[in-house]
C-alpha cells in the first residue's frame, strides 16, 4: 500500500521511489522510457535519461534535430514510463514537454564529461551514418577543435521539462491484484492534485 504521507504530492512519493531504486537498480535507475508522436502519427519510444526533477516537471536532454527532438517540438504531448523491475514499480506519466531555458541548459551542458560534450556536436543523431570511422572523423575533428579549451554547448543541444497532467504509480501485488495510485493535475484543489485509485 502507499504511505498516506506520501499522499498528497506525487513528487514526494516519486522522489522516495526514485532513491529506493538508486540503491536496487543494477543499471540507470534514472531511465526511462520517452513515447512521442511523428508528424504522420505514428507513435515512436525510447529510452532517455531523467537528468532532473525541478519546477514541477521531469527534466532530460537531448539533441533537438534527433528524431525524438523534432517529434517533441512539433507535437510537445508525452509520455514518460519509469520500470524498477528489482522492487517491481512502474511510474507512468502523461504531460506536456517545454525547453528548458538557456541557462539551465549551459549548466547541465558543463557539468558533463569533455568527450561527452565533444559528442554532442560530433553526433547528427538519428541521421544516416555512412560508417563508423565517419563518427570517428567527426569526433576527432571536435576534440582538436575543443581540445584546450572550454566546449560550449552546441545550439541544437538542449533539454525538455515535461509537466505531468497525470502521474500514476504501480506496485506489483500477489496474484496480480496490483495497487495502482492516479494523480490527475487539478488546479481546483488545495494541492493541485485530485486522487483515485485503479482497478489492477
Amino acid at each position: 500500500m502507499f504511505a498516506q504521507t506520501q499522499q498528497d504530492d506525487p513528487f514526494i512519493l516519486f522522489d522516495a521511489w526514485h532513491e529506493e531504486a538508486k540503491s536496487q537498480e543494477i543499471n540507470d535507475p534514472n531511465a526511462m522510457a520517452l513515447a512521442t508522436v511523428g508528424p504522420d502519427g505514428m507513435p515512436a519510444q525510447r529510452m532517455v535519461l531523467l537528468k532532473d526533477v525541478s519546477d514541477g516537471g521531469f527534466v532530460f536532454y537531448t539533441n533537438y534535430e534527433s528524431r525524438k527532438g523534432t517529434h517533441v517540438l512539433a507535437h510537445p504531448r508525452v509520455a514518460l514510463l519509469f520500470h524498477w523491475k528489482s522492487l517491481r514499480r512502474q511510474v507512468r506519466i502523461e504531460g506536456e514537454a517545454t525547453q528548458v531555458d538557456p541557462e539551465e541548459a549551459d549548466a547541465y551542458f558543463a557539468s558533463r564529461a569533455k568527450q561527452s560534450q565533444i559528442g554532442a556536436w560530433a553526433s547528427q543523431q538519428s541521421r544516416p551514418l555512412e560508417s563508423r570511422h565517419a563518427l570517428e572523423k567527426r569526433v576527432a575533428q571536435y576534440a582538436a577543435k575543443y581540445g584546450l579549451g572550454t566546449v560550449p554547448r552546441p545550439p541544437h543541444w538542449s533539454g525538455f521539462r515535461v509537466t505531468p497532467r497525470l502521474i500514476e504509480f504501480w506496485k506489483d501485488g500477489a496474484f496480480r491484484l496490483h495497487d495502482r495510485l492516479v494523480y490527475h493535475q487539478d488546479p481546483s484543489s488545495p494541492t493541485g492534485w485530485r486522487t483515485e485509485r485503479l482497478y489492477p
